[in-house]
C-alpha cells in the first residue's frame, strides 16, 4: 500500500478501508499486531517462575511494599486489583492503609503522590489509562517535575512512581489508545520509563521505584496477559536510561520501545528471510534520560538507522532520535534517518490496523534505507 494513500487529514484516514479494500485480503478484525517471543533471563538472577506481563508488575510491588514500609500503592480500583488486575492481592497482604482506592481523579491523584513522597514516603501510584493522564499533567510537569529545583534541592519528590498503561490494544480507540510518552519527554525532571516485557517490567519497575527521581513508568497494555516469560522470582533491578541491544546486526539499526520492539524483532526477521539483511534491534526502554551513546555506536557501524512507535510522527520521540543521529553520524549515514510512526489523526478504532507501524510499514522502511 502506497503511503502517498495517507494523510494527516482524519477524512483522509476516514476514505482508507475503501481504498484498502481494493488491495488486501484481510480485513482489520482479522489482524495481530505482535506476537510475543519469550526472553531468556540472566541466570545471576536466580530461580525463575512462569509469569505474564501484569503478574512481573504484581511481583515487582510485591517486593516494594515487603522491602520498604514506607511504600504505598494507590489509583483507581487498586484496592481490588485493578482493571487490568495489576494489583491483585496486595491490600489484602498490606492492608489498607497501604494499598487503596482514590476517587477517580487523575490531578488529585498526581496531587496526593507529590506530596506523600515529598513528606518521605515510597509513593507508587497508578493513572487507569495514559490517556487520562492529562488532568494531571500540571500537577506532574510543574509540581513533580520542578520540587527539587526550586527549592534548591532542600525538598524534592524523588519517590514518586507513576504507573499507567498506555499504548494500542487492538480495540481502544481514541480514549484508551494513546502512546503520550513525549508530552513528558519534553519535562527536565521526570523520568520516563517503558518496558518490552515481563523480565524488563519487573527490574525496571523496581529501578524506577527505588530510583532518586520522580518516574514516569508506562505498561504497554496489549502485552500484558500476551507476554508470558521465565521471570526471576527474587529482587533484581535492570538500569535505567540504558538502552538494550536486543538483536546484534550489521546493515541497519531498529531502534523503539515497548511493543514495538516486538514488531521490530518480528521485522528483523521478515528483512533477514527477504532481503538477507541483517538489523539490529535496540530497544531504549527509558525515554528520558536516553541512551543516546548506544544507539549512536550501533548506526556508526550500520550506517542506517529506523526509529518507529506507535505515537503520532508529528513531535514523537523518535523525531528526537533521528535528529541526534543525524548530527552525531552524519557522515557514516548511507541512507536518511527513516521513521515508523502512528499517523497524525485522532487514534481510530475500526481503522486501528491501518494507523500501526506493523512489521510490513517498517519492512518497506528497511527496503527504503537499503536501497537508497
Amino acid at each position: 500500500m502506497a503511503a502517498a494513500k495517507f494523510s494527516c487529514s482524519w477524512r483522509a484516514l476516514a476514505r482508507l478501508p475503501q481504498t484498502a479494500q481494493k488491495c488486501c485480503v484481510w480485513q482489520p478484525k482479522n489482524v495481530r499486531y505482535v506476537s510475543y517471543k519469550p526472553e531468556i533471563p540472566d541466570e545471576s538472577f536466580g530461580p525463575t517462575k512462569k509469569m505474564n506481563l501484569f503478574q512481573s508488575l504484581t511481583d515487582a510491588m510485591d517486593i516494594a511494599l515487603a522491602t520498604d514500609s514506607t511504600a504505598v500503592i494507590f489509583g483507581e480500583d487498586v484496592a481490588f486489583g485493578g482493571v487490568f488486575r495489576c494489583t491483585v492481592g496486595l491490600a489484602d497482604k498490606y492492608g489498607k492503609d497501604r494499598v487503596f482506592n482514590t476517587p477517580l481523579c487523575e490531578q488529585g491523584i498526581a496531587g496526593f503522590a507529590i506530596g506523600m513522597a515529598s513528606a518521605g514516603a515510597t509513593t507508587i501510584a497508578e493513572m487507569q489509562f495514559a490517556d487520562y493522564i492529562f488532568p494531571a499533567f500540571d500537577q506532574l510537569v510543574n509540581e513533580a517535575a520542578k520540587y527539587r529545583y526550586r527549592s534548591g534541592d532542600l525538598f524534592n519528590c524523588g519517590k514518586l512512581t507513576i504507573r499507567s498503561p498506555f499504548g494500542a490494544v487492538g480495540h481502544g480507540a481514541l480514549y484508551h489508545s494513546q502512546s503520550p510518552e513525549a508530552y513528558f519527554a519534553h519535562t527536565p525532571g521526570l523520568k520516563v520509563v517503558i518496558p518490552r516485557g515481563p523480565i524488563q517490567s519487573k527490574g525496571l519497575l523496581l529501578a524506577a521505584i527505588r530510583d532518586p527521581d520522580p518516574v514516569l513508568f508506562f505498561e504497554p497494555k496489549i502485552l500484558y496477559r500476551q507476554a508470558v516469560e521465565e521471570v526471576p522470582v527474587e529482587d533484581f533491578e535492570l538500569p535505567l536510561s540504558k538502552a538494550d541491544v536486543v538483536e546484534q546486526g550489521s546493515d541497519v539499526t531498529l531502534i523503539g520501545w515497548g511493543t514495538q520492539i516486538q514488531v521490530l524483532r518480528e521485522t528483523a526477521e521478515l528483512a533477514r528471510e527477504k532481503l538477507g539483511v541483517s538489523c539490529e534491534v535496540i530497544d531504549l526502554r527509558t525515554i528520558v534520560p536516553w541512551d543516546d551513546a548506544t544507539v549512536i555506536e550501533s548506526v556508526m557501524k550500520t550506517g542506517r538507522a529506523i526509529v518507529a512507535h506507535e505515537a503520532p510522527l508529528t513531535g514523537g520521540f523518535g523525531a528526537e532520535v533521528a535528529s541526534t543521529i543525524q548530527k552525531r553520524c552524519f557522515l557514516h549515514l548511507e541512507a536518511p534517518v527513516e521513521r515508523v510512526c502512528g499517523w497524525d489523526t485522532p487514534f481510530p478504532h475500526v481503522y486501528e490496523p491501518f494507523y500501526m507501524p506493523d512489521k510490513l510499514r517498517c519492512f518497506e522502511a528497511i527496503k527504503s534505507v537499503v536501497e537508497f
